[in-house]
């Protein structure tokens, strides 16, 4: 594997020691000699937390599987293999009018990983996850057998490996419905508001009038502009580009800097000019890249938070406790001092995932970036995790590298489903320190009885 690092892209958990391509891992599986917990398959390393890590295993590189088969210019029904990225995805359906249903905030995951994080994007309030646009994938299990999974053939394979952070098998290929689009290109429209109450008066007309809908909070304002920010909105352009650009840019963190490069001081900085420059400027007509995946033009730019990496929080809860929940999270994360580059908060409509766990569910999502400061960063995220449950909330576990089996089990209080269909041979770090524990404990406590 010469000297490239298997790592999540939070940085923050140590790189996969044992590695195997693809072909290895089919070869393994086909002969039902794959021993307990060995594998785990490793797309691109968009993953933040160890969902895409086996510390005490092997994981798989699934990118060379990067073929598509097949495409259906009348339906965008498209057939690729596992390892395919979202990218060449855009690229090969552009200029047939069509795009994918849903995209997360990069597009340099794979087809493989995307359905196994069920991911959701920008118009979960009207297309929901990922997964609802799976139409079926073959799934390699350690029996040796290729099982074709659909919503009427193997329903529930199907429905534990949506979202089933890869534990059910080795998905080989897919095929997913894309979206006819007018074009790739975005009329973008950038509305401020002042503060999280304005925020919430304004969310739902906004999904109702648009197919794409986020907000930026500045985390870091106090005072009488506490909860500022922006909301952006988004639709297709009638008028405008039906070719994918290059993937990527230019521009690129190039080595780790010894220091975490996004500290306060910056961020205050770079807030303020932020909302000046976007409050500023009228609707106008932008590149799906810009609108979508906008950290994507700058490569590796995961290494600015330092040696020590980051985490991320992604909590999502009811409607019902929004306007409570999402102010005392950001003032828990102001009283520590801890500043997040990344403050996104959005609003989950009521569309249901095939999914047997996903975390997208009706409510509104908050994420923030945190630069991992040891201690006090894991008190931070162990405060916002209580915060979370406590409301009736959830925190994600594709994003997590620390939440305790307690928050999961809160979490996803159906988690054992997918211990039932899990493969033998397949087991992640974070379901080792959580759904394992958990059973552990559960085990132990029936004996006891």
């Amino acid at each position: 594997m010469g000297q490239e690092r298997f790592q999540s892209f939070g940085l923050a958990t140590p790189p996969a020691l044992n590695v195997i391509p693809a072909d290895d891992a089919v070869a393994l599986l086909k002969s039902g000699k794959a021993t307990r917990n060995a594998l785990l398959a490793y797309g691109n390393g968009r993953s933040y937390g160890d969902s895409c890590q086996n510390g005490a295993g092997t994981i798989v590189d699934m990118r060379p599987l990067n073929r598509i088969r097949a495409f259906n210019a009348e339906t965008g029904v498209i057939e690729a293999e596992a390892g395919v990225l979202l990218s060449d995805i855009i690229a090969h359906a552009a200029p047939y009018g069509f795009f994918p249903a849903v995209v997360p905030g990069t597009q340099f995951v794979t087809l493989g990983g995307a359905i196994a994080n069920d991911v959701h994007g920008k118009n979960h309030h009207r297309r929901g996850t990922f997964g609802c646009h799976v139409e079926s994938f073959t799934l390699l299990r350690s029996d040796g057998q290729a099982h074709y999974c659909s919503a009427t053939e193997n329903e529930r394979q199907f429905a534990a490996t949506i979202g089933g952070m890869g534990l059910t098998g080795l998905i080989l290929s897919a095929s997913i419905r894309l979206m006819r689009v007018s074009s790739l290109d975005i009329i973008e429209k950038v509305t401020p508001f002042r503060d999280l109450g304005e925020f919430f008066e304004l969310a739902e007309a906004a999904d109702q009038a648009n197919e794409y809908v986020v907000a930026w909070i500045d985390q870091l304002a106090g005072g009488h502009s506490r909860g500022r920010g922006l909301l952006f909105t988004g639709n297709h352009a009638e008028h405008g580009s039906h070719v994918a650009l290059r993937a990527g840019g230019n521009l690129s963190v190039p080595f780790q800097p010894p220091f975490n490069v996004l500290n306060r001081p910056f961020l205050t900085v770079f807030n303020a000019a932020y909302r000046w420059k976007k409050s500023r400027s009228a609707p106008r007509q932008v590149g799906y890249q810009g609108f979508f995946f906008p950290l994507d033009g700058v490569g590796n730019w995961n290494r600015l938070y330092g040696p020590n990496g980051l985490f991320q929080h992604q909590s999502v809860m009811p409607q019902d406790v929004a306007r409570r929940v999402v102010p005392a999270l950001l003032a828990a994360a102001k009283r520590a001092g801890q500043g997040s580059f990344l403050t996104v908060l959005k609003r989950f409509g009521g569309v249901r995932s095939p999914a047997l766990l996903s975390f997208p569910r009706s409510g509104f999502t908050l994420t923030l970036d945190f630069p991992n400061c040891g201690r006090a960063t894991l008190a931070l995220l162990k405060e916002l995790d209580q915060l979370t449950v406590e409301a009736g909330g959830a925190v994600n576990p594709y994003k997590d590298a620390r939440m305790g089996d307690d928050v999961f089990a809160a979490s996803f209080p159906e988690w054992q489903r997918l211990e039932a269909i899990r493969d033998p041979a397949f087991m992640s770090s974070f379901w080792a320190r959580t759904a394992k524990k958990l059973e552990a404990r559960h085990g132990t406590a029936e004996a006891a009885e």
